[in-house]
């Protein structure tokens, strides 16, 4: 069919137009579809998640240690005078035993002298008194005598007899006090503190409290304590093995083994008090010094671990936001066991199949639609 002229001009016309319009909307259209859908991906937050890992069965927590000596004493003069003389001075190793010092008591001396004469006369009493007493009871079967009188004389020996103990007893008391003018040491170990010189008045407590003349410690053989926070004292017990640092030793471990513990929480420190025992065989640590001690804590039933940056600490308890496969938010509330650092075990509350958002924002709800990064984060 054959259009006119003029027809075919408004027909060619409009097509123009409608090219034009195709052109210049459709781009406009598509850019509108991008916005809508850029809007719509903006409006679902961007998350990483992890799965739950399977905490380690063991944990070392490092916690300070205050070294004392396996056994210390403060030895005192159980006899007062002068001190004659002293054999051991500080840093001196001493064996049990060892004469230490020595002590110069002359009335002890004197009051032993006279006691043993007063024995002596005891004794010489008491044989004239027995065989007296002995003379009278013969007579006494023959009817020589009166029984009172036997009596009397039997009766006047057995107090000759307990005034002979009696004697015998202060002999022996003066003995062991004049004992102690010589000093010993009780143990092998160190000298650390010596109080007393040559002339030196030594009093055993007769006019007040008395002076140490030497402190001796054991040092071949060290306790160390340490306080155990309440949450990690379930997992500590005798055998527990521990390592030792100290600043002084720049990369160099002790190695100790918990002895034994308080066996109750300190209500002040909501703490438990434990002791690690040592050898020290060369003397190489010190009483009285500061070490870091680490405690290798093994966990019968372990359970799952997450960042420390993916709890949630809410009214309802501590709690994780879990993404299901469609992309929703839920809120699982858990319990909370060890604490391993930048980790911490999860007890319960989750299976292990989970995805768990990391480092959540506050606003995060259960309900709430989410985009899954395609980065996950990795495990800390």
């Amino acid at each position: 069919m054959n259009l006119s002229k003029p027809k075919l001009t408004i027909t060619l016309i409009a097509v123009a137009v409608c090219a034009a319009l195709a052109i210049g909307g459709l781009p406009r259209l598509v850019a509108r579809d991008k916005v809508a859908q850029q809007t719509a991906a903006l409006s679902k937050p961007t998350v990483s998640v992890v799965t739950p890992m399977r905490a380690s069965a063991q944990q070392v927590l490092t916690l300070p240690g205050d070294i004392q000596a396996y056994q210390r004493a403060a030895i005192y003069a159980r006899t007062s005078g002068y001190l004659k003389a002293w054999y051991a001075d500080i840093g001196t190793h001493v064996h049990s035993g060892q004469l230490l010092a020595e002590i110069e008591a002359p009335e002890v001396d004197a009051q032993l002298e006279q006691a043993r004469s007063d024995a002596a006369m005891a004794s010489a009493n008491y044989q004239i008194a027995k065989v007296t007493a002995d003379r009278w009871s013969d007579m006494l079967k023959k009817n020589a005598v009166s029984k009172q009188s036997a009596e009397e004389n039997i009766s006047l020996m057995q107090a000759k007899q307990a005034t002979l103990a009696a004697a015998l007893a202060n002999v022996k008391r003066l003995e062991q006090l004049q004992s102690y003018e010589k000093v010993y040491a009780p143990f092998d170990g160190v000298i650390t503190v010596r109080n007393v010189d040559v002339g030196a008045l030594i009093d055993a407590g007769n006019s007040g409290p008395p002076a140490a003349l030497f402190e001796l410690s054991e040092i071949d053989r060290l306790r160390i304590f340490v306080n155990v926070p309440q949450d990690d004292a379930p997992y500590v017990t005798a055998g527990t093995k521990a390592q030792l640092t100290l600043s002084q030793y720049p990369g160099r471990t002790f190695a100790g083994t918990v002895a034994r513990t308080a066996g109750a929480i300190d209500p002040r420190s909501r703490t438990l008090r434990v002791e690690v025992d040592m050898d020290n065989p060369d003397g190489s640590l010190m009483p009285g010094a500061f070490a870091q001690v680490s405690l290798t804590l093994t966990s019968t039933n372990p359970g799952l671990s997450l960042p420390a940056n993916a709890l949630l600490f809410r009214p309802q308890g501590v709690q994780v936001a879990v993404v299901d496969t469609h992309g929703v938010v839920s809120l699982r509330t858990v319990t909370l066991g060890r604490d391993f650092g930048t980790r911490m075990e999860i007890r319960s509350g989750l299976t292990g199949s989970e995805q768990v958002v990391v480092n959540p924002s506050d606003a995060i709800s259960a309900g709430q639609s989410v985009r899954i990064n395609q980065h996950p984060a990795t495990s800390a």
